[in-house]
């Protein structure tokens, strides 16, 4: 099942959905499979460590220390990763409503981290920009 490239049915379809939760990014050092039992929904390698996108109580329940608090918004619509321009659009319109944003591109969908204050605010400017 491949996903879809073509932008303006990516922005049609993406309906975004706030889920429920707060999620921290969290550096951490130590052994992998310590840090995937604390059942993050991401990880990225970089030179300097592991990060572990999880729930924030996950994190405080860990003793992690993190920052900022954000909120997850999932685009419904499934996107192939080779897709170009949802992220630029997405990228845009939150820049519009001064919101910041990290974005992480999973196989079926993307999903859009926003702070957790401009949550809402965030959903409703990506609504604007599917037309819904």
């Amino acid at each position: 099942m491949s996903g879809q490239t073509d932008l303006a049915r990516l922005l049609a379809e993406m309906n975004p959905i706030l889920r429920e939760g707060e999620y921290v990014y969290c550096p951490v050092q130590g052994d992998t499979a310590s840090c995937l039992a604390l059942e993050p929904i991401g990880t990225f390698r970089e030179a300097e460590g592991l990060t572990l996108i999880l729930e924030r109580s996950r994190a405080d329940a860990a003793g992690l220390s993190y920052d900022p608090v954000l909120r997850l918004i999932t685009l419904s619509v499934h996107s192939a990763l080779e897709a170009v321009g949802l992220t630029a659009a997405v990228s845009a319109a939150l820049t519009r409503e001064g919101i910041s944003a990290n974005v992480v591109a999973a196989y079926y969908h993307d999903h859009v981290f926003v702070p957790a204050a401009d949550a809402e605010r965030a959903v409703e400017a990506l609504r604007g920009l599917s037309g819904t």
